[in-house]
């Protein structure tokens, strides 16, 4: 299924396509883009519990990090340049800035689907936003550079179904009880006690701790955090009240709520929600459909 979407007076074009069956539910989405904007953009990208594989075809994307600790205001510290880049789980917030000009696709990875394409330990680059020739050498470059060369982002999506395919058969299988933890974090809304996940798992809690960082990246109870800030942002965004929020999400209160998505988003609630923009009104905005990815910068 293809979704296109373009504004050619404001200079932008997106689509996104499901991938294959077979890749599914651990590849998540295929999305191509191209920017043509009249002036720079800066965008506040939150822990979003996805890996995402960028793939450039032309142009530079600037990242950098926001620390709650150290304030974003003269940018963070600059994390990476370039055409393709993958970013691992994190638990703090980003800055992408380009100057108007950007084309490329993302691919949006559950990290278990990302151990077996990508075949290298999560826990080994958690947190980072990396060069993909630092961890599977030149196979992205190719990749993008094929990609680039095809006409229509149709046969762009083809072309990644076909090729994730063959890398998800020669890569190292995730464990199925992994797997089932990271899914059980996800239904739960991270309220589940982490203790009573290892337990159903049959492991130890040692064998259960390395086991899930090795394959997802980060601890289960750093995981939980990242879909609670997730569902709070959701409910705040759909109009709950921060109380309301903060009991739902199992925070101890609403300044509890605040602290966390200040630490993880670099902005208290109060100054970052008003900087989302209604994605019906620029689907840009959200890079995984259905999630609240992205805000303009906060004033």
């Amino acid at each position: 299924m293809h979704h296109y979407v373009s504004d050619p007076d404001l200079g932008w074009e997106l689509a996104r396509a499901r991938p294959d069956r077979r890749l599914r539910p651990g590849v998540v989405q295929y999305r191509g883009y191209r920017l043509s904007l009249a002036r720079p953009r800066t965008r506040l990208e939150v822990p979003d519990g996805a890996v995402t594989l960028v793939l450039g075809f032309e142009s530079g994307l600037r990242v950098h990090d926001v620390s709650a600790d150290a304030g974003p205001a003269d940018g963070g510290t600059p994390l990476r340049h370039g055409s393709s880049l993958v970013s691992a789980l994190r638990t703090r917030a980003t800055l992408g800035r380009h100057g108007g000009r950007l084309h490329g696709m993302e691919v949006t990875l559950a990290p278990w689907a990302a151990y077996t394409l990508l075949g290298v330990p999560m826990h080994e680059w958690a947190e980072r936003i990396v060069d993909p020739a630092e961890l599977v050498g030149r196979r992205v470059e190719l990749l993008a550079e094929a990609l680039a060369c095809l006409p229509t982002w149709e046969a762009r999506f083809r072309l990644l179904d076909d090729v994730l395919r063959s890398w998800w058969e020669e890569g190292p299988a995730c464990s199925p009880r992994v797997v089932w933890a990271w899914r059980e974090l996800h239904r739960s809304g991270g309220a589940v006690p982490i203790r009573r996940l290892a337990e159903q798992t049959g492991w130890g809690w040692r064998q259960f701790d390395s086991r899930f960082r090795r394959e997802i990246g980060l601890t289960p109870k750093a995981v939980a955090r990242i879909v609670r800030m997730h569902r709070a942002l959701r409910l705040l965004s759909a109009g709950r009240s921060a109380a309301e929020t903060a009991m739902a999400c199992r925070f101890s209160d609403q300044a509890h709520m605040s602290r966390e998505l200040k630490r993880m988003t670099g902005f208290p609630p109060s100054r970052l929600l008003p900087a989302r923009m209604p994605v019906a009104a620029n689907p840009l905005h959200e890079r995984i459909h259905g999630r609240v990815t992205s805000f303009d910068y906060p004033q």
